[in-house]
């Protein structure tokens, strides 16, 4: 924990000022927030803790650990274990020493009296919004074990689909990379030796293949303006990452990939599988389909499919049921407006849902599975076609040359 300083202003318009603990700056705006309290400035105190807020800035718990804890916190509630004495067993357990600093700090919370789903929403690097819905849905209905339990599997979902996205996109990115490297190293070492081969062979004034002349002139280019070339390279890089985490940019990106050949599958089958299962695991736990809708297209992960659930709930809130805005969407195909009409007819939307995420999610995996076979030959036949074009421009030359000779 750290000590910040603040100052805020409250809901009668009085600016206050004070000092508070917490994990981080975000989780101390977060706490005043939720007190009515609008902070105006708030900075870390000065001090011994001032080195573990600059270490600790940024830091994540990896979706494993997140499985385990919530794992072995639904089995401990279930069999009865007092919470905070739960939470102590799971914080002395954790090898993450940043998981470990955000749990001690939610046992003092409810130390202190607060709810677990409020303590977690002061973390929301470590629990997404989805999570501290479903914990808070839990606490309020008296069911706090089986939230826990559906959160564990959903997950190990998560974690399983992005394992699996992962393990199929390794082999492309090393090998693009590797491709990249090789092909920036040929242009500036390789080929300007073989062009002045080629000019001691015949002359300033031979006659080269239109290739060739082509591999050579760009060669010259990229030697003449290779720090010009490489600051205009990481600079177009960190400008789009940069834009790409505005909101603005985020809604492009994902407009873009959904319309990107085999991308858009994978990414809309995810974005299905996600819904269906969220959705359905937080209508089990009675939030209305309102609320249910808000978090779940925060959860999904694409801002184009959430902007169309945003609008979704709209209808609904004017009377309509669920799956007659679904069955309008451009990236929810039939199958999904079709299963939630029955759910809506015969009451259980959760049951139908979590078959339609299973579905999906199997479809992921085969698609995942076809991708990954598909890759490697691919990119056999680029890195051949680069290999043999760099060949012809140079073994051409060299024997019409030689002949002349």
């Amino acid at each position: 924990m750290a000590k910040f300083s603040y100052t805020a202003v409250t809901k009668d318009g009085k600016t206050i000022q004070g000092t508070a603990e917490a994990i981080n700056k975000e989780a101390l705006v977060s706490l005043l927030s939720k007190q009515g309290v609008r902070p105006l400035v708030v900075k870390a105190s000065s001090g011994k803790f001032s080195l573990d807020i600059s270490l600790g800035r940024g830091k994540k718990v990896k979706l494993k650990d997140l499985v385990i804890f919530t794992r072995q916190l639904s089995t401990m509630v279930s069999a009865g274990v007092p919470l905070i004495r739960s939470l102590s067993t799971l914080q002395s357990q954790t090898s993450n020493k940043y998981f470990k600093q955000v749990l001690a700090g939610v046992s003092k919370d409810i130390e202190g009296g607060a709810a677990l789903g409020d303590s977690f929403a002061k973390y929301p690097n470590v629990f997404s919004e989805v999570y501290v819905n479903m914990v808070r849905a839990g606490e309020a209905g008296g069911i706090l074990d089986e939230i826990l339990k559906r959160l564990a599997s959903q997950v190990e979902q998560d974690s399983s689909i992005r394992k699996k996205i992962k393990s199929a996109m390794t082999y492309p990115i090393v090998i693009l990379s590797i491709t990249v490297i090789a092909f920036f190293g040929i242009m500036l070492f390789v080929i300007p030796k073989i062009g002045d081969i080629l000019k001691d062979l015949g002359g300033e004034d031979a006659e080269l293949p239109i290739y060739t002349k082509a591999m050579l002139s760009l060669s010259d280019f990229m030697q003449s303006n290779a720090i010009i070339l490489l600051v205009v390279g990481f600079g177009t890089v960190y400008i789009l990452r940069r834009y790409f985490k505005t909101p603005k940019g985020k809604f492009v990106l994902h407009t873009l990939l959904l319309k990107t050949p085999v991308l858009k599958t994978i990414i809309t089958k995810i974005a299905i599988a996600r819904f269906a299962r969220t959705f359905a695991s937080l209508m089990s736990s009675g939030v209305s389909v309102l609320d249910a809708l808000e978090v779940t297209g925060g959860a999904i992960g694409n801002k184009v499919i959430e902007a169309e659930l945003r609008e979704a709930a709209k209808e609904v809130r004017n009377g309509k049921q669920l799956s007659e805005p679904i069955s309008n969407s451009k990236h929810f195909p039939p199958i999904v407006p079709q299963m939630l009409a029955i759910g809506e007819e015969t009451g259980q939307i959760d049951t139908i849902l979590i078959k339609v995420a299973d579905f999906y999610e199997e479809e992921v995996e085969v698609v995942i599975d076809g991708l990954s076979s598909i890759i490697e030959p691919v990119m056999i036949v680029v890195l051949g076609s680069m290999v043999g074009l760099i060949a012809a421009s140079v073994m051409g030359p060299i024997a019409s040359l030689s002949k002349n000779i």
